[in-house]
C-alpha cells in the first residue's frame, strides 16, 4: 500500500490561542479554521476540546484527537478500505477520506495527500577533500535565515501493546520495521516513503497511552538549531537536545508545548529501501543518542567564562 505518512494531526485542546501561538512561534503558517501548515502543506490542525466535531479522544490525558495518513492515490485508498473493512467499522466521507480506528484505539484517516513536492535548496557545507558545497563567497552563516519545517516527519505513540500495534500496521497497511529497541518499540516505514520511519512506538501503561512527540524535518542542522535557539529566546522550554540519534541519525531539539505533546525539529535523516536489515538494541542514554549538547548563554572570548557566577 502506497503510503506516504503523516499528512496532518488534529488536536483537541484546553488552550486554542496558547496553542495557536506556540505553532506560529514554531514557525508553521497559520491558514485558517485552527489549520497551520508546513512548506509542503503537511500540518497540525487544534480545534477546542469539546468540539462536537473530533473524534471521541482517548480514556487518557492525550490531545491528540486524529491521525491523517496521506496515500498516493485512489488505488491506496481502495485497498485501504478493502483491507480494514474486514474487521472493523470503516466511514467514507464525500472526499474520499476512510476513517476508523487502529487495534489500540487511535482514530485514524487515510486520504489522498495534501502535501505538495518541494523544490528547496539543501542546507551546503564546504569539507575538506571534497568539491565546495557553497559557492566561493557565498556565506553559510545566516542568523536571518526563515528556517521553516518543511514537512511533516513523524509521530511517535505511547501505548501498551507494542507487538500487537506494530501487526496493524505491518500486516495490515504494508509497514516495515527499521529498527527496534528491545521491549521497547519498532521504528515503521511506510512502502512509499524511504524515511528511517514515520512512526515509532514507545511500551508504556495504559494510562500514559496517546501521542509522545511529533516531528518536522528541517533543511539541516543549522536551521535546526536557529530554529531551537529562537524558540528558547521565545521563552519555550526545551525538552531534551540539541542532538542526535545513532537509530534513524537524524539531529534532533524537543520543546515543551501547550497541545500536550512534545514537539521536535530534526534534520538528516537516513534514508532505506527493501535491502535494509533490521537492527535491534536496548533502550540506553547511549543507544538513543549519539551525543547530547545543552543551550546556554552566548559567550565571547575575551569576556568571564561561560560558567562563571
Amino acid at each position: 500500500m502506497r503510503i506516504i505518512g503523516p499528512d496532518e494531526l488534529v488536536f483537541g485542546v484546553d488552550n486554542v490561542k496558547a496553542c495557536e501561538t506556540f505553532l506560529v512561534d514554531y514557525g508553521l503558517a497559520s491558514v485558517g479554521n485552527g489549520r497551520f501548515t508546513a512548506l509542503d502543506n503537511t500540518a497540525i490542525t487544534v480545534r477546542e476540546k469539546s468540539d462536537p466535531s473530533l473524534p471521541a479522544p482517548l480514556k487518557t490525558a492525550t490531545m491528540l484527537r486524529q491521525t491523517i495518513w496521506g496515500v498516493e492515490d485512489q488505488a491506496t485508498l481502495d485497498q485501504i478500505e478493502a483491507e480494514l473493512s474486514r474487521d472493523r467499522a470503516v466511514a467514507k466521507a464525500a472526499d474520499g477520506t476512510l476513517s476508523c480506528k487502529d487495534d489500540s484505539g487511535f482514530e485514524l484517516a487515510f486520504r489522498i495527500t495534501r502535501r505538495t513536492v518541494l523544490n528547496l535548496p539543501a542546507e551546503l557545507i564546504n569539507s575538506p577533500g571534497a568539491a565546495p558545497g557553497r559557492a566561493v563567497n557565498a556565506i553559510g552563516a545566516n542568523e536571518d535565515a526563515e528556517a521553516k519545517p518543511r514537512t511533516l516527519s513523524h509521530i511517535v505513540y505511547f501505548l501498551p501493546n507494542m507487538d500487537e500495534a506494530a501487526r496493524f500496521y505491518t500486516d495490515r497497511l504494508g509497514f516495515v520495521v527499521t529498527d527496534k529497541f528491545t521491549n521497547t518499540g519498532p521504528f515503521l516505514r511506510p512502502q512509499a516513503n524511504n524515511d528511517h520511519h514515520v512512526l515509532f512506538m514507545i511500551q508504556t501503561p495504559d494510562y500514559m497511552q496517546g501521542l509522545e512527540h511529533l516531528a518536522f524535518h528541517m533543511q539541516g542542522p543549522t536551521e535546526l538549531m536557529l530554529a531551537g535557539s529562537r524558540m528558547v529566546k521565545k521563552g519555550y522550554e526545551s525538552f531534551w537536545g540539541p542532538g542526535r540519534h545513532k537509530f534513524g541519525s537524524n539531529w534532533f531539539w524537543y520543546f515543551n508545548c501547550p497541545l500536550g505533546t512534545h514537539f521536535e525539529y530534526d534534520a538528516d535523516m537516513d534514508k532505506h529501501d527493501g535491502e535494509w536489515i533490521e537492527r535491534e538494541t536496548a533502550l540506553t542514554k547511549e543507544a538513543s543518542q549519539m551525543f547530547l549538547f545543552e543551550n546556554v548563554e552566548k559567550w565571547s572570548p575575551g569576556g568571564p567564562p561561560p560558567d562563571a557566577k
